[in-house]
């Protein structure tokens, strides 16, 4: 079982995105705050878990977290303020939409910028080490999942039920037969190099 906080706050927050490294679709992310004594024996990084488990894990978080909130940035705004600062406010957002305001705030992976005058703390695989950040990355990662395989029915020929935008080989090729979608990331490098030089 992970731990649930480290900053000292009753409160905390942990948050983590989802889609950052995907070529079609928003980038998502989600804020979580567990009580003190939540436990769950699956607790984990979310790319650790299947798909059934993550979904799983996603009832019993939104059930029992004093607070959850998912936001997501749009592929638009990715392209026009980059993926970094989109992923940060992705996290920002969700923390907006919290019902509970944190008394500190934990964050996967090593960039970050001052929300409000929370203090917070960077990561590095903080969704394999705390409690709130795993439940963030288990949230943010189903809810986007959701959304792409929706996406699907309007596009099935790029297979975003099962790659959810992620750059496959699969998802390259369509692209390169059907050209881009208005939810492809156009300031990512859409083509792989390898099938153009043919």
């Amino acid at each position: 079982m992970l731990p649930s906080c480290h900053i000292p706050s009753r409160l905390e927050a942990g948050t983590d995105e989802a889609g950052r490294g995907c070529l079609a679709g928003p980038v998502f992310a989600a804020a979580v705050i567990l009580p003190d004594d939540f436990s769950h024996p699956w607790l984990n990084d979310s790319k650790k878990l299947n798909e059934t488990r993550r979904n799983r894990l996603r009832e019993v978080i939104e059930q029992e977290a004093v607070a959850w909130s998912v936001a997501m940035v749009t592929n638009e705004e990715i392209d026009r303020i980059n993926i970094l600062n989109a992923s940060i406010l992705a996290m920002h957002r969700a923390l907006d939409g919290l019902s509970v305001t944190p008394g500190g705030i934990i964050v996967d992976g090593n960039r970050f910028k001052p929300y409000r005058d929370i203090p917070s703390q960077t990561f590095v695989k903080g969704d394999g080490r705390f409690g709130n950040i795993a439940a963030a990355s288990i949230l943010a990662k189903t809810h986007r999942d959701e959304f792409m395989t929706r996406l699907h029915a309007q596009f099935p020929q790029y297979q975003w039920n099962k790659n959810k935008g992620y750059p496959t080989r699969d998802h390259r090729r369509a692209i390169a037969e059907y050209g881009a979608t208005p939810f492809h990331r156009m300031s990512f490098t859409l083509l792989d190099p390898q099938l153009t030089l043919f």
